[in-house]
């Protein structure tokens, strides 16, 4: 069928012709920003779930719907080689100027902007905005507040500001953070802190994150009070009816249709990951001749599907990782079991247990693997292990 049409839209935070399964998700949200808007208190929000779940997809539409609600929308992706405070001063800056469109700066705005500008100067954040500010509107740094050189102390002092500016101009600010697992302890810790004094103080400013399974141990590492602060909604594969709907709704707009055995083989080759579900989706249009979509195609799909995550979505992953840390991942393969025990990974490489924790501490920084329970280990990729098994395999094919 003509690729041109091809409704399907695999990519990274690409949104899906039809987001399905995900409305109770998007309600809570919905509900949390409408009551901060009205004054009333609620608790930030993280999603979290695997890679290929469509966290980032979620919240996007989630700052859709905050834009919608007239919120000042402020989203950043936490990564390994940046600071939160570089991440965060940029978009702070352009949200307080954009408080006050008229001539003159209000009290409070003038305020936020010289406490932005202390908390700048005193992280010695890797973004030049102090010489901006001189230039631009001649705001000098508040002397004694954010200024300290601690970040918890410091973030606190300047969300404060920020969100008091916010309410004064009766507005509200919603800080979306994705792959927040990236941030280290210390950021977290200073998050956690800064968000429960601006709830303390009934400020109109929310947190919507995402993460990777790993910041539920690292939230609570942080902070004990983290889980009364924040819900952790579970992203997860979709349902049989929810994967269904995924596929046939886009096909079906285009008077195109699956059949019921095409469909079933999706969804299990997918374990109804919506990644995967689109990646494979887009395939079996491609490489149908008309309608219904057949088994037969999604056969031909599955092959050309393969490759292209080969080739990309996991190769992209794996490509990062030392011999060492590829070594780990092969051994959890080798021992199976969904979920193998250190212990039996480490008798796997022939090492003794306590010599590999530095390196499945690397694994878990890099978001490749995290501990679902004391001593497992488990991918934060879906399909992964089916990756590894063909890297094995092709490299047996390829030794002489």
């Amino acid at each position: 069928m003509n690729p041109i049409q091809n409704p399907f839209a695999p990519g990274a935070g690409t949104p899906p012709p039809e987001l399905a399964g995900r409305d109770q998700i998007l309600r809570n949200a919905a509900l949390a920003l409408e009551r901060l808007r009205n004054g009333m208190p609620h608790r930030s929000m993280i999603l979290v779930g695997l890679r290929g779940v469509g966290k980032t997809v979620l919240l996007n539409r989630i700052r859709e719907i905050a834009e919608d609600k007239k919120f000042r929308a402020v989203m950043i992706e936490a990564h390994e080689e940046k600071s939160l405070p570089s991440l965060l001063i940029p978009p702070l800056r352009r949200v307080l100027l954009a408080l006050d469109s008229g001539a003159l700066l209000s009290e409070k705005v003038k305020r936020a902007l010289r406490v932005l500008k202390s908390f700048t100067g005193s992280l010695k954040a890797k973004v030049n905005l102090s010489g901006q500010l001189d230039l631009e509107l001649g705001i000098e740094p508040e002397r004694g507040t954010a200024d300290s050189g601690d970040l918890e102390h410091d973030l606190a002092e300047t969300l404060i500001a920020v969100a008091e500016a916010a309410k004064e101009r009766r507005d509200a600010i919603c800080l979306l953070v994705d792959e927040i697992q990236y941030l280290n302890e210390k950021e977290m810790s200073a998050l956690i802190m800064a968000l429960h004094q601006v709830s303390q103080r009934g400020l109109p400013l929310v947190l919507v994150g995402a993460g990777l399974p790993l910041i539920l141990g690292l939230a609570g590492r942080s902070k004990s009070y983290s889980e009364r602060l924040f819900e952790f909604p579970s992203v997860g594969v979709l349902t049989n009816e929810a994967g269904r709907r995924a596929l046939e709704l886009p096909v079906e707009a285009r008077d195109v249709r699956f059949t019921d055995e095409a469909l079933a083989e999706i969804l299990r080759k997918t374990e109804r990951y919506p990644y995967f579900l689109q990646q494979w989706g887009y395939e079996a249009w491609n490489s149908a001749k008309q309608s219904p979509i057949t088994l037969e195609d999604v056969g031909h799909a599955t092959i050309s599907a393969i490759r292209q995550l080969d080739e990309s979505f996991f190769r992209v992953r794996f490509d990062r990782l030392t011999k060492r840390e590829k070594d780990y991942l092969f051994a959890m393969v080798e021992v199976g079991g969904g979920q193998p025990r250190s212990g039996d990974i480490a008798e796997k490489l022939r090492v003794k247990v306590t010599s590999i924790g530095p390196l499945r501490s690397s694994l878990i920084r890099k978001g490749m693997i995290y501990s679902p329970a004391h001593g497992d280990n488990a991918f934060t990729v879906p399909l992964f292990d089916g990756f590894l098994r063909r890297q094995q395999t092709q490299s047996l094919q390829e030794a002489p």
